[in-house]
């Protein structure tokens, strides 16, 4: 079953053409970094407007590239929620046209989802249950995956994401959006123990994150230093605060794991692109003889692969969408 599938839920406007949710026969992505750098972070109307300009062309090039026309692809599959409202209603509403146009099923896919399926794609091996760290610029989530489109969250954050204080303490370093990558960078080259930051914990809730006080944190002690006229080692900085992120995920995602009975481990979203995040993990995972999983960095961020892999199974679940389908700023992966 071939599917194109349609994400705009950001800054990037993508689609793919992917075989029986495994297989990836084309991808494009169109990034608007270089515009939204300008600003530090992503401006929703402008995203929005440039969502309309690339869409075309993107999906055009994507069918290109796999050698297809639309007769000989059997449905269309697009990003609904969560997101910023404004470019998801881009993609839904030309998904929802080109379906009306051509007669194929539409398959509506939640983002968090489609970055669980992005696996599917690398690990032909990889299937439910298992248990999934999702970390991205806007979630962090631990998921239990009992079946395809079978999800139960385990915890959450209360406040920030990771990927939102990764940004938010790498601009307050002066660093060029988006900050995360810049920072894991720095980090490498840092001690990890030169700062002593707080790693927070939710009472009563060991599953659970909150990365609003760790980055607040550090945002002041950047502060205090240019208040003073001093300025602190950035690499060092930047290492003891990755460590802190790092630490909080991955002891809540073990805690998580042993006390489920979980020996399949899978990491999943934009943040899963952390260096020590990836590194950490395996080792856990390897001490403990575990199974662990995680995306190839060129599926971790957003890309319409993700989407067409998730939207194999939603539709063998039979999971489609009629003409009224709307787009969600917010919605629960359950």
């Amino acid at each position: 079953m071939k599917i194109l599938a349609i994400e705009s839920s950001c800054d990037e406007t993508a689609a793919a053409v992917v075989e029986n949710g495994r297989t990836i026969l084309s991808s494009v992505v169109a990034t608007q970094i270089a515009e939204h750098q300008l600003y530090g972070g992503v401006v929703p109307e402008i995203a929005s407007r440039r969502h309309c300009e690339a869409i075309n062309g993107v999906v055009r090039e994507t069918l290109s590239q796999a050698a297809l026309t639309f007769r000989e692809v059997d449905a269309l599959a697009v990003t609904y929620a969560p997101g910023l409202i404004g470019a998801l209603l881009v993609g839904v509403n030309f998904a929802k046209g080109l379906s009306m146009a051509t007669g194929l099923p539409l398959i509506p896919v939640h983002h968090l989802r489609s970055h669980i399926a992005a696996n599917y794609l690398a690990h032909q091996d990889l299937q439910p249950p298992f248990l999934c760290l999702v970390v991205s610029g806007g979630h962090s989530h631990i998921v239990e995956v009992t079946d395809y489109t079978e999800m139960k969250i385990i915890g959450k954050t209360r406040d920030d994401a990771a990927g939102e204080a990764f940004d938010k303490a790498a601009r307050t370093m002066g660093m060029p959006y988006p900050g995360g990558i810049h920072l894991d960078k720095a980090a490498q080259n840092g001690n990890d123990h030169a700062f002593s930051l707080p790693h927070p914990k939710v009472d009563g809730c060991p599953y659970d994150f909150s990365f609003s006080g760790l980055k607040t944190a550090v945002i002041n002690l950047i502060h205090n230093a240019s208040q003073k006229g001093e300025s602190l080692p950035v690499n060092d900085l930047s290492a003891s605060f990755r460590k802190a992120v790092v630490d909080s995920l991955t002891d809540n995602f073990f805690r998580a794991a042993e006390n489920l009975g979980h020996t399949k481990l899978v990491l999943a979203g934009g943040v899963s692109a952390n260096s020590l995040l990836r590194e950490r993990t395996l080792q856990e995972c390897e001490k403990r003889h575990w199974q662990c999983y995680y995306p190839p960095l060129n599926l971790c961020g957003d890309n319409g692969a993700m989407v067409g892999a998730q939207a194999y199974y939603e539709y063998l679940a039979g999971h489609t969408a009629s003409a009224d389908l709307n787009a969600r700023a917010a919605m629960s992966i359950e």
